[in-house]
């Protein structure tokens, strides 16, 4: 088996694993945001934890990268609140899909922060993707109908610009396993002030899924990165996308959720910009 083809089993599991992470959130009941933000972080803290201590690496950071590892944190916990709130109030495909902005945030804030001046088609693919979006997002006048997907889009944006902050990060030598115990161990500290003054007593049935919530998003960051360690970006982001039919296939079977025409025309619109994009990178 070559690495592509490594890579595209890699990053089709982490697509399965985020879809699960997000299926076991919503199953995890009415529980506030932050509250099962924090124990998804709190499991991927000591999975990255155990790693870096068995394999001798340790906490070694370096002064240098403490404010892009910063940035990386914060917009990363932005992304994933974001993202959790839209998955408790949207379709579960709807909610990924809000998520999958995030490729065409990080062209703009690549160009903004790494200086990266964008091609003309990259240039015309977000402006369609955000087209697409208005699809999902259905703006009306009424604010507190569209705040959910309103969420899910400053999701997709953290994501963005977290994911712009970890390629600068890898550009300077910093280990995956110091990235996901920092930002994790950030994403705890930041969310346990509103965790324990609304916390809100669970059943033991909720502790599991948000368990299992943890367990999934570990597996997914994981394999995502195995995925970029075996092929580059261009090859297999693509397949990325196959999160959406994860989350409308789990969306459907367990809680019955259909998305409507305006959802699937904004689907369609996102997933075929990106897969002009994926076209046009790989001729590159």
């Amino acid at each position: 088996m070559s690495n592509k083809q490594k890579a595209i089993i890699y990053i089709i599991l982490s697509a399965f694993f985020f879809a699960l992470m997000n299926c076991c959130v919503r199953l995890s009941g009415d529980l506030p945001t932050i509250q099962k933000s924090f124990f998804r972080n709190f499991i991927a803290m000591l999975v990255a934890g155990f790693i870096l201590f068995r394999k001798g690496i340790g906490l070694d950071y370096h002064k240098k990268d403490i404010p892009l590892l910063l940035i990386r944190s914060a917009m990363g916990t932005l992304g994933i609140l974001g993202n959790f709130y839209a998955v408790d109030h949207l379709n579960l495909s709807d909610a990924s899909m809000l998520n999958k902005l995030s490729p065409f945030f990080a062209i703009i804030f690549s160009m903004l922060f790494l200086k990266e001046k964008p091609k003309f088609i990259q240039a015309i693919g977000v402006i369609v993707a955000f087209i697409g979006s208005l699809f999902i997002i259905k703006p009306t006048l009424e604010f507190a109908a569209i705040f959910p997907a309103l969420a899910g889009t400053i999701g997709g944006m953290g994501a963005g610009a977290a994911y712009t902050a970890v390629r600068a990060l890898g550009q300077r030598g910093v280990k995956g396993p110091l990235i996901v115990f920092f930002f994790s161990a950030f994403s705890c500290i930041i969310v346990l002030p509103g965790v324990i003054t609304g916390f809100e007593p669970m059943e033991m049935w909720q502790l599991g899924y948000l368990l299992l919530a943890g367990i999934a998003a570990t597996g997914g960051q994981f394999t995502i990165t195995a995925a970029y360690s075996n092929a580059p970006a261009k090859e297999i982001s693509i397949f990325d996308y196959t999160q959406i039919i994860f989350s409308a296939l789990l969306g459907f079977f367990i809680f019955a959720q259909i998305p409507d025409v305006y959802s699937i025309i904004g689907y369609i619109v996102i997933c075929g910009a990106s897969f002009a994009l994926f076209i046009y990178n790989n001729k590159q």
